[in-house]
């Protein structure tokens, strides 16, 4: 499973919350609950996210074995 839990800890980092994104860079709210909920986006999505926090993809999302899960 791919989660996101990354993102926030990133975007904590780089000084840019939830409302910069949707306010400033025109990342839609709903894409931020799917991204909250470790839901599907599309890759242009993190690409995105890249740009806007100037990170890389490992500091936005991790893939999480099943078992691993809590």
């Amino acid at each position: 499973m791919i989660r996101y839990d990354r993102l926030w800890v990133t975007m904590k980092e780089k000084h840019i919350s939830q409302y910069d994104l949707y306010t400033y860079y025109g990342i839609n709210r709903s894409l931020l609950d799917r991204l909250r909920k470790n839901k599907n986006i599309e890759v242009n999505t993190i690409n995105r996210l890249c740009e806007i926090l100037q990170c890389r993809v490992e500091d936005i999302m991790e893939y999480v074995d099943a078992d691993e899960q809590d």
